[in-house]
């Protein structure tokens, strides 16, 4: 019998991105959903959809992650990531189908002086985390036997992400300010992705009650956005490429529609306990990820298209404020 495949959505996201480039690097079968096929805001036929394809697990990558637009956009972002999430794990709980859901550091405020780890009380300071903090509420309602991975700073090859707009602004301004008093943890999604397939690999051989509920998942390490931009530039002078003056700001010399919480770092260590699994220093996996964005012969990215770093790099979002900003379904 041939393997059942792992089900993504959010198929143009970073992370989903990522999570097939792995599976394919790995032999695991895996399809990528969404929309037209798959849009959590016309679910009557999403319980056909998926037993069409009859997943071994389905992991939700798909997320209204637009953080400032989420202000006044309160009804859709709620409709995407809360009643959308919890409508795909009802079905995946009608089907006993495994259920991987992502969720993001924006749950809590950043008031607390050390890492967040799951224990803490979330408190989002803006529209986009209350979605998603009542995203994971609905999921475990739907599917009591879900698994939540909330990470923070996700950065690829692909994608709207603080690196590659760092990378255009390289070629943009001769100075570059960005936000130095809001710290977290860089999270290369390649190495998200490695883990989340870690974790469902797991899942056979684990208590399910055991796997259930919230953990967190992020690079090891931590910076501000100025540090991260620093160790951006760091690694294109390393590499010949000529670099702006960086200079740091505050948060409210950076005004934004959403608050930010100004302390971003979680705790992975509960995921390490319960799966075995522990993501890579961020500065590596920075490393890694400059010299694929860098590459000028360009490699085929996910949906097999060759282009150059500056091409990959074009009509990019600006990040200089330091927000998170993440390409749609993470």
């Amino acid at each position: 019998m041939a393997q059942r495949p792992i089900l993504v959505t959010g198929r143009k996201g970073q992370l989903a991105r990522c999570l097939h480039e792995v599976a394919c690097q790995h032999g695991r079968p895996i399809v990528a959903l969404g929309r037209p096929d798959l849009d959590l805001e016309a679910r009557q036929d999403i319980d056909k959809l998926v037993a069409s394809i009859w997943p071994s697990v389905i992991i939700n990558a798909a997320a209204y992650t637009a953080v400032d637009q989420a202000e006044s956009e309160v009804a859709k972002a709620f409709s995407v990531n809360r009643d959308g999430a919890a409508a795909l794990a009802d079905v995946a709980w009608q089907m006993n189908i495994p259920f991987v859901h992502l969720s993001t550091d924006y749950v809590f405020s950043g008031t607390k002086p050390d890492a967040y780890d799951e224990s803490d009380i979330p408190a989002p300071l803006n529209v986009y985390g209350a979605s998603k903090l009542a995203s994971e509420a609905a999921v475990l309602a739907a599917h009591p036997l879900a698994t939540i991975v909330r990470c923070s700073w996700l950065y690829s090859p692909y994608g709207a992400n603080f690196v590659r707009t760092m990378l255009r602004l390289a070629e943009t301004r001769p100075v570059v300010r960005v936000v130095g008093d809001q710290v977290g943890n860089p999270t290369s999604a390649f190495d998200l992705a490695t883990g989340l397939l870690q974790v469902i690999a797991r899942l056979p051989s684990i208590d399910r009650r055991t796997s259930a509920g919230i953990f967190h998942l992020v690079g090891q390490g931590e910076t501000s956005w100025y540090g991260f931009a620093e160790a951006i530039f760091d690694g294109l002078s390393r590499r010949g490429i000529p670099v702006p003056k960086l200079e740091a700001v505050t948060t409210d010399e950076y005004p934004t529609s959403a608050r930010r919480p100004r302390n971003s770092r979680l705790d992975s260590s509960k995921a390490e306990r319960v799966f075995g699994v522990r993501l890579g220093a961020w500065q590596h996996s920075l490393d890694v990820c400059l010299t694929e964005l860098l590459s000028t012969a360009g490699e085929a990215d996910a949906e097999r298209n060759c282009s150059s770093w500056r091409q990959r790099n074009a009509a990019v979002p600006d990040h200089t404020g330091g927000q998170q900003t993440v390409a749609p379904g993470l």
